[in-house]
């Protein structure tokens, strides 16, 4: 089983019950939620990393409710079919772990890492009992050793392709989860006069070998406001809309929308 390297010097760090240590002394406390704190300064200047709590409270309880439960089954299917028992998983950009802490639920032979920007995320992940190593970090300087992943797991966040293709093994995958052009475009239509799809994602990544593509939908019916409003705070859309328009959900109760998703496989060859 692997765990995170040192920010610092790349040495391996050892985990104990509070902390973190590499062999040169360096040292990362652990919250008091368990997650570790490896972003270093020079990485971000921003006050703010990742989704705020807002963001992810949205979202923990949209897909606590099951609404994206289709998407889950999906990528564990892919898990499945490519990797074998033991297979060391890195959940790059894993927000509050549903995609990835639901799969070890299942499969307690893999080995899970995760990694995110956002303090807010992790720490909703650990309050979901989950229990493989997390660490606060930038997917393009990673925490990892080079060469330790059988898959790297990169459910709707930034595109790192050198850092993928660093931490894998040979022979390991990419597992890449992108919304479609029409994904939820109803919702936008319910808000905005002009809605507008989403951009088509880039196929190719460099040094990996595309493997598989799958697209994957469903029509979401919601009946209620408040996973409504859940499903619109969870979105960019929600901080790109002005008060005016972002008020126009609040009196739905019923709704319909299009949940598409497309997902990508890569192998390392080399």
């Amino acid at each position: 089983m692997i765990d995170f390297i040192c920010p610092v010097c790349k040495a391996p760090l050892e985990n104990s019950e509070k902390i973190y240590k590499c062999e040169n002394g360096h040292c990362f406390d652990k919250s008091k939620f368990g997650y570790v704190n490896l972003l270093m300064s020079n990485q971000s200047s921003a006050k703010r990393h990742g989704d705020d709590r807002l963001m992810v409270r949205a979202r923990r309880d949209f897909l606590s409710a099951g609404y994206y439960s289709f998407l889950f089954e999906e990528i564990k299917n892919i898990c499945s079919k490519y990797l074998s028992e033991n297979a060391t998983i890195l959940d790059a950009g894993c927000g509050e772990c549903y995609y990835s802490g639901s799969i070890a639920q299942c499969n307690p032979q893999y080995n899970f890492l995760g990694i995110d920007i956002s303090k807010d995320a992790l720490e909703f992940a650990c309050k979901r009992k989950v229990t493989f190593p997390l660490a606060v970090a930038s997917l393009f300087d990673m925490p990892v050793m080079s060469d330790s992943c059988d898959c790297v797991l990169n459910c709707f966040s930034p595109k790192a392709d050198m850092e993928f293709e660093r931490v894998l093994k040979k022979g390991g995958i990419l597992i890449r989860v992108i919304p479609l052009e029409d994904h939820l475009f109803s919702l936008k239509a319910a808000v905005y006069e002009k809605p507008y799809l989403n951009e088509k994602p880039e196929k190719d990544i460099e040094n990996l070998t595309f493997a598989e593509y799958r697209e994957i939908s469903k029509e979401l019916e919601i009946n209620n406001n408040e996973d409504i409003l859940n499903l619109f705070r969870m979105t960019p859309y929600y901080y790109k809309t002005g008060r005016e328009d972002q008020e126009k959900l609040n009196t739905l109760t019923s709704f319909s929308t299009k949940a598409a998703f497309g997902i990508f496989v890569y192998r390392k060859d080399k």
